[in-house]
């Protein structure tokens, strides 16, 4: 990793150049002198420099022409521009052509050493946000996403055609199935992936907290309004924004979003002030939301404005050849993640996990085996370190009454015996830290916390 950072000095002043290569090496930079902007240029091409010092009058080609050129030849390198001849013209031009600061001469040293420390420092945000963003890129490419059951390779190549387009997308399926995942593959993969990518859960809000989280607010909208604040579609605008649990919203809301889809443009709650927005929505939802329109919960035309393109997403029950693959992924993720050497399943385990109906999808296949890493005192995963729990207990009983099987450890043991084993067994060995107990076990922390009172009252 390179700890001195390459600066390149540009300037015909020989005195100056040497002025400033004492001062910046004493600051603990490399520095490279150049004596005028194509010498510049040239090192340009040549060598890599992590920021340009360059003053603006020179003998042969100017300090203005150089920036031109370099950023064709790199874009990314700040550069401060150095001058005696100081005017808010030559200013703004420096700026419009991509100079990061400008500098009058007699350089102040201390505004110097500011104005190279935050161009370097910009610099470095910049590149580790485009890392960021390509590694963001290659997780949700359709062929680094995990799946090998014909339902599955089916859905990804609708999404990798899909998110080619401009399309509004709704996405279907059941809880845990992995519908974020898929909205962000169709973001990652659109002409929109440089862009932002805004999520919000529909369900998790008020409608008053909703609407202002999606359209913004003006400065004494309602009380704790203290000042202006933009919502989460202008903050999404040139991108895209992912409404997850559409279902929930309210009809007054439902109203507000259709106008929003129809007409591409919102108002502040508490202004009036028009604003166009460039969105792609993105919803989904786990609800049938034919049924929801058939009882009055969902508007009708909302609907149809969603269903551009509509991607559901199978239940893991249904893609039961996906599991290994799943599984073994999980297991190197989250063994890397607790500093855990663990080489793989055994065989019984394996058929443990493809045996499951899995009624909390791919969520609760996550928490299964990120369970069994924790508690797994070998090397390989086995049998007896699985432990599946429902979320929801009528949930169980609704599994059970379909005829699915229990795991193959629960013998004739209780549906409640085998909650209770499990969710004192993630307590253990979460020390007794409730909140991680429950995100373990694919529960909220108010259902854990009921279990736990029903067990101490007898129940």
């Amino acid at each position: 990793m390179k700890t001195r950072l390459d600066i390149l000095i540009t300037d015909d002043d020989r005195a100056h150049r040497v002025m400033l290569k004492k001062l910046l090496n004493g600051w603990g930079y490399n520095v490279t002198e150049a004596d005028d902007g194509l010498v510049a240029v040239e090192k340009v091409r040549k060598s890599s420099f992590d920021l340009i010092l360059m003053d603006i009058r020179m003998t042969n080609v100017s300090g203005i022409e150089a920036l031109e050129q370099i950023k064709q030849i790199n874009a990314d390198i700040p550069v401060i521009i150095m001058t005696a001849y100081a005017s808010v013209e030559t200013a703004v031009q420096t700026l419009k052509k991509g100079a990061y600061d400008y500098l009058t001469k007699p350089l102040d040293f201390d505004e110097l050493q500011v104005s190279i420390a935050r161009a370097t420092e910009h610099s470095r945000l910049k590149k580790e946000n485009e890392y960021l963003k390509e590694k963001l890129g290659e997780k949700f490419d359709r062929r680094n996403m995990i799946g090998q059951s014909p339902s599955m390779i089916k859905l990804l190549e609708v999404v990798e055609q899909v998110a080619a387009t401009q399309a509004t997308v709704l996405i279907t399926g059941e809880s845990g199935t992995g519908k974020e995942v898929i909205a962000n593959a169709i973001h990652f993969n659109s002409a929109r992936k440089n862009a932002p990518f805004v999520k919000i859960n529909c369900a998790a809000l008020t409608e008053t907290l909703l609407e202002s989280e999606l359209f913004g607010h003006e400065k004494g909208a309602f009380t704790g309004a203290d000042k202006r604040r933009e919502g989460k579609f202008v903050q999404a605008d040139g991108g895209s924004i992912f409404l997850d649990e559409v279902s929930e919203m309210s009809p007054a809301m439902q109203v507000k979003l259709l106008r929003v889809l129809q007409e591409r443009e919102l108002t502040r709650v508490g202004g009036h002030d028009v604003l166009k927005i460039d969105v792609r929505v993105i919803a989904a939802s786990n609800k049938d939301l034919k049924k929801e329109i058939r009882d009055g919960r969902f508007r009708e035309d909302l609907f149809y404005r969603l269903n551009v393109v509509t991607l559901d997403v199978p239940p893991l029950r249904e893609r039961s050849e996906d599991i290994p693959l799943m599984a073994h992924a999980f297991l190197k993720m989250f063994a890397e993640n607790n500093a855990k050497v663990i080489k793989g399943f055994t065989p019984q385990a394996m058929q443990k996990l493809a045996s499951y109906s899995w009624p909390g999808n791919v969520r609760e296949l996550m928490n299964a085996v990120e369970r069994a890493v924790v508690l797994c005192r070998t090397e390989t995963i086995g049998e007896e370190d699985l432990i599946f729990t429902m979320a929801d207990q009528a949930l169980s009983r609704e599994v059970l009454s379909a005829g699915q099987k229990m795991p193959a450890a629960s013998g004739n043991r209780s549906l409640e015996e085998i909650e209770k084993q499990s969710i004192l067994e993630a307590l253990q060995s979460c020390r007794g830290n409730k909140s991680e107990a429950a995100r373990r076990l694919g529960i909220t922390r108010k259902t854990l916390r009921k279990r736990l009172h029903k067990y101490e009252d007898g129940e």
